[in-house]
């Protein structure tokens, strides 16, 4: 791209009555970044179900987005750069919406020639002709030419965090079901559990040494009115009401609190429990990676450490009932190696091989799985392109299947943290879903794993609703 260069108007050049014109069209995206450099986040700029109540009754861009036309128009066209902005008054006539397009328009009205000083008309209409701002300027104008190249400017990319917004939105719509949160004895279990609520998602059942519940409840400067608690001693003892608790019906979805991960499962999976079930436990991240256009599932990065070829079938399955669940048809699984081809001495392309041919024969159902695929060729389109990678999954899948727990815990961890991905975690397999909550979980992330859990829990089976939710 040929560079664009920036000439302006010295004080001696400039001539009353001289103008000059730009002109933008304003988008979603243009509010969007405004409002994220600004910290301007009025929900009449963001939110149309606000805005549709207001005034004008759509969204409205921010007054100095139009504003900062003007700006543009001082310190590259007229006079142009080297402009000192001293001063400036806006009178906002009209509102802006997004799709439209704002004409920019500065006029010289006045000059000073004591200080350089220069006055100028200021107006913004939109394609309509209406005037939509009006105002006046004042600016210092260069003393000497110049002929400036612009500034190549770093590419800016919009990643949006709104992939959960609809299975959350079909969360809230159904009754309210009971969760038992297992040994909720710090504050961030307590805040998880009580969010959880308010959002109109789940009723808890807090399940605990009661003293410790309570303090924690203090610790986080929150009440528990209203919420009931199981009491037992300790964590051992809370996993295992859990565990009763949902065989009798009495909840329909377990959280983990602040207790290990393996003492919770651990009493899921105990002989007699009732919560097992012929297939293999397993946990899922639902991510929500900004740079890929769907969500993402990644299994299992979190309970099987070195998974069999039948235990993989089972992981497989679970992911693509969870979608199933979502929505999502016929899922594309790819089975995830270093390399595309079946090499003898790589026990994960032999599974990655075999997995796909037990998809074909109906060991595994309802999606589309093929594998071994590296990475890039699983989501990427154009590296299979140049692989020539010729697959129904690559470039597209919905669920990558891992090798093992350290590779997909490597690979979730690297989304959140390089790509930005928020990630819900589940587990799935036994008789009720199970949330695992971790203290660096966001607000949305918890929020995405507990809807996960009340679909998955409604759509298995009627549930148990909770008092006074519409049961």
């Amino acid at each position: 791209m040929d560079q664009i260069i920036l000439r302006n108007r010295t004080f001696d050049e400039l001539a009353i009555g001289e103008s000059a014109s730009l002109q933008r069209s304003v988008g979603r995206d243009d509010i969007d970044l405004f409002a994220a450099v600004s910290g301007d986040l009025n929900p009449a700029h963001l939110d149309a179900g606000f805005a549709a109540g207001e005034r004008f009754g759509h969204v409205v861009a921010h007054g100095l987005w139009t504003g900062g036309l003007i700006s543009a128009l001082l310190g590259t066209r007229l006079p142009g750069p080297g402009t000192i902005y001293l001063g400036q008054d806006l009178q906002f006539r009209h509102p802006v919406a997004p799709g439209d397009t704002i004409t920019a328009t500065v006029r010289v009205r006045e000059k000073r020639a004591d200080k350089r000083i220069v006055v100028l008309d200021t107006t913004c209409t939109n394609q309509d002709g209406a005037q939509v701002l009006a105002g006046t300027a004042t600016v210092i104008a260069p003393q000497a030419s110049v002929a400036w190249p612009s500034p190549h400017l770093p590419e800016v990319a919009l990643r949006r965090h709104d992939r959960y917004d609809a299975f959350v939105r079909d969360a809230r719509a159904l009754p309210s079901l009971r969760v038992a949160v297992i040994h909720p004895c710090s504050p961030e279990a307590i805040i998880a559990a009580i969010e959880i609520r308010d959002e109109g998602l789940l009723a808890p059942i807090l399940v605990g040494p009661e003293a410790k519940i309570r303090a924690a409840a203090e610790a986080a400067r929150v009440s528990l009115d209203g919420m009931p608690i199981e009491a037992v001693e300790h964590s051992h003892a809370a996993a295992a009401r859990g565990v009763e608790l949902a065989m009798a019906g009495k909840v329909s979805i377990l959280m983990k609190g602040s207790l290990h991960t393996d003492e919770l499962l651990g009493a899921v999976v105990a002989a007699g429990s009732g919560l097992r079930t012929e297939r293999r436990i397993s946990h899922v991240y639902a991510m929500s990676v900004p740079a890929y256009p769907k969500p993402l599932i990644v299994t299992d990065a979190a309970i099987n450490i070195l998974p069999t070829l039948e235990q993989k079938r089972d992981i497989c399955q679970n992911a693509i009932d969870l979608l199933h669940t979502l929505g999502i048809a016929e899922p594309l699984v790819a089975v995830l190696a270093a390399v595309e081809t079946v090499n003898a001495r790589m026990p994960a392309t032999l599974d990655a091989a075999a997995l796909t041919v037990m998809a074909a024969r109906g060991q595994i159902t309802g999606a589309r799985v093929d594998g071994p695929l590296a990475f890039d060729n699983a989501i990427s389109p154009e590296a299979a392109r140049t692989k020539g990678i010729v697959s129904p999954v690559a470039g597209q899948a919905d669920i990558l299947l891992v090798p093992d727990l350290e590779a997909g815990n490597m690979l979730a961890k690297q989304l959140i943290y390089f790509a930005g991905a928020d990630a819900a975690g589940l587990v799935l397999g036994a008789r009720v879903p199970i949330v695992l909550t971790s203290r660096s979980d966001s607000l949305k992330t918890r929020i995405a794993s507990a809807a996960l859990a009340k679909l998955v829990a409604s759509r298995r089976g009627p549930g148990i609703p909770a008092k006074g939710a519409g049961a």
